[in-house]
């Protein structure tokens, strides 16, 4: 690991083992688009600082496209990303602990440990600020439409007095991420034999519950044949 702050999402790398890797680059952008929210990551002097924001996705822009999410004015992190700082967002799916009580194997030979399951990608990048207020708008304008895009009438920025947004413009500070490179992480017992996931997919749907079903379907899709 480098100690050079300055490098960031240079060294900050996410340990995955072949059999979680997801490089199919359409997953992954599909992921970044259903799940907007991520973990801002950057290093300033006094070290790592982490912001929970919403992203908005360009895979048109650049080589492998951008992320744009913006901070409040009074939250010191924007100052620590500057023209090509690296920069590391983090965005999490699905999860769910995994009891080795639903592994057939336990009753066997007893040789089970409990796990968590999860999705997540990571992006690494290099960030610049965006003070313009022409385009701090767009980019809201952007960010909310994609996010109210399943409602049956969708807010608009424009339902909102034009004053009104402009004024809120000088609370906030655009950041755009060109994207260097995408690490995308499912595990799912794909690393179990057949009956060990057939029996956490047995356990997932005993708990009723939205997120364990979700993992139970993932598991599904991922592992049983």
């Amino acid at each position: 690991m480098r100690a050079d702050a300055t490098n960031l999402a240079d060294w900050i790398w996410m340990y995955t083992p072949a059999h979680f890797a997801e490089k199919d680059v359409e997953v992954l952008h599909a992921f970044l688009r259903q799940q907007p929210l991520a973990t801002l990551v950057t290093c300033g002097a006094e070290g790592p600082e982490a912001t929970h924001v919403p992203m908005a996705f360009h895979p048109e822009i650049g080589v492998q496209g951008i992320l744009r999410c913006h901070l409040a004015r009074a939250n010191p992190q924007w100052k620590t990303v500057q023209s090509a700082m690296p920069v590391l967002a983090i965005f999490q799916g699905t999860n769910h602990y995994i009891t080795p009580s639903w592994y057939p194997t336990k009753q066997e030979h007893g040789k089970v440990v409990p796990t968590w399951n999860y999705v997540a990608v990571h992006v690494h990048g290099r960030g610049r600020l965006f003070e313009d207020q022409a385009e701090l708008i767009e980019h809201l304008r952007t960010l909310t439409n994609q996010n109210e895009a399943g409602f049956p009438q969708p807010w608009s920025i424009d339902d909102a007095p034009r004053n009104y947004i402009e004024a809120l413009t000088q609370a906030i500070v655009g950041i755009e991420i060109a994207i260097d490179v995408i690490e995308g992480k499912c595990k799912a017992s794909q690393n179990q034999p057949e009956r060990n996931q057939a029996g956490v997919v047995t356990g997932l749907h005993g708990l009723h519950s939205p997120e364990s079903l979700r993992m139970a379907q993932l598991v599904r899709q991922r592992g049983l044949k």
